[in-house]
């Protein structure tokens, strides 16, 4: 059995980031960017207002002063003349500062009379309230660098920059491929003996959290050549649940291996999870999860979100671990990583307490659905007490 970290890094190793791809910006959320997102034009390309008022020189504005209302110029209606002293030019936030005008009065402080002249209630300072061209940013700045995951904002950032079209990252493609006699698809008929099969629905939904598309295949019967002839897709990223073991029915090392699989490791010093694979069939890496629902999505928090994080072009793989106060006692661990399914609470120093669930049985679903973290426990690590540091990692931001 080989290390945790060890598994993880051999499987980032052996995987790149999938190809460029130009989308329209409407579809770029959450895409990862293949190149930088560079200005191509100055926001706010021109001084403009930040607020409803006058336009003025700053050297006019003292308090009292009465000045001659000489035009209007509404946001996207500059106004053309050249504001001479003693001028003011009724604005709105967004309108362009007429030439001459450096600072704008605010229409609350000021006063306009029927003879169209308006008096300065406080005194003016140049560029106040005054938006310089290019403050937020300049054509051939770069708006969103390279390799990052594009947010709202960030569509919002490159819209103005005036950018529809932005080169990402290809959604990365995972066939998943689930194994077994013994179990049926939601609302498919359940054999004797049988069981629902919750792991291909949400390593589905996982992927396609994590920015993938997922392709679910048929349920691959215990036949070795049948379990490698489905697996025969075109995927970014091939992966297995069950069928991973050492039982007399645990056959897709088997039949992937008469397909031309070259194992690069089996069986990993965790639990739950003791018996992933990694390997390669042909130019497909595969990811081989153990059948155990719990085990499964463990592992998939474990190696399959770095994996699709560096497939969709993301220079962070590492995993967000935190740490938290234990909010019960644990026994000393043996020689495999642990990973306790966890609740998480506020603390009464206002720190995060993770409290494992008194069982920890990998086939309970329920709880794990209902866990907000795990507590990873290293190899032989000694009895821990209520209170004491732990690392943890949270559920829900890795889409699960």
């Amino acid at each position: 059995m080989i290390p945790v970290a060890e598994a993880r890094a051999r499987i980032l190793a052996a995987l790149r980031p999938t190809e460029a791809e130009i989308v329209h910006l409407a579809e770029s959320c959450g895409r990862v960017t293949a190149a930088p997102l560079v200005a191509r034009v100055t926001q706010p390309p021109r001084d403009v207002s930040a607020m409803d008022g006058y336009a003025l020189r700053a050297a006019d504005g003292t308090a009292g002063a009465r000045l001659r209302v000489v035009g209007t110029a509404p946001a996207g209606h500059p106004w053309t003349g050249r504001l001479l002293p003693g001028e003011a030019v009724r604005l709105f936030t967004g309108s362009v500062m007429p030439d001459g005008a450096d600072a704008v009065l605010l229409q609350e402080d000021a006063a306009e009379a029927d003879d169209g002249r308006v008096t300065v209630g406080e005194a003016m300072a140049e560029g106040r309230h005054v938006r310089r061209a290019g403050q937020d940013f300049a054509a051939g700045d770069t708006l969103v660098a390279a390799g990052r995951r594009m947010t709202a904002r960030d569509v919002g950032l490159a819209a103005s920059g005036n950018l529809p079209w932005v080169a990402v990252h290809r959604r990365p493609r995972v066939a998943i491929l689930a194994t077994g006699d013994e179990i049926a698809l939601p609302g498919e008929p359940i054999p004797p003996g049988g069981i629902v099969s919750s792991n291909a629905h949400a390593l589905a939904a996982f992927v396609r959290a994590q920015g993938g598309e997922p392709l679910v295949l048929p349920i691959a019967a215990d036949d070795a050549a049948g379990i490698g002839r489905a697996a025969a897709v075109p995927a970014d990223l091939l992966v297995t649940t069950g069928g991973a073991s050492v039982g007399a029915h645990d056959l897709v090392q088997e039949g992937l291996t008469q397909r031309g699989l070259a194992v690069d490791f089996w069986k990993i010093a965790m639990r739950p999870g003791k018996p992933l694979m990694f390997g390669r069939l042909g130019a497909t890496p595969v990811l081989g999860l153990p059948g155990n629902p719990v085990s499964a999505l463990v592992c998939a928090v474990l190696f399959l979100h770095p994996a699709l994080a560096c497939l969709a072009g993301l220079p962070d793989t590492d995993l967000p671990v935190e740490t938290a106060r234990l909010g019960a006692e644990l026994p000393a661990n043996d020689r495999r990583a642990d990973h306790l399914r966890a609740r998480l609470a506020p603390g009464a120093a206002g720190e995060l307490v993770a409290t494992a669930f008194t069982r920890q049985d990998s086939a309970l679903l329920r709880l794990f659905a209902a866990a907000d973290a795990l507590i990873l426990r290293p190899p032989h690590a000694p009895a821990a007490a209520a209170g004491d540091r732990v690392d943890i990692l949270r559920l829900p931001p890795l889409g699960l």
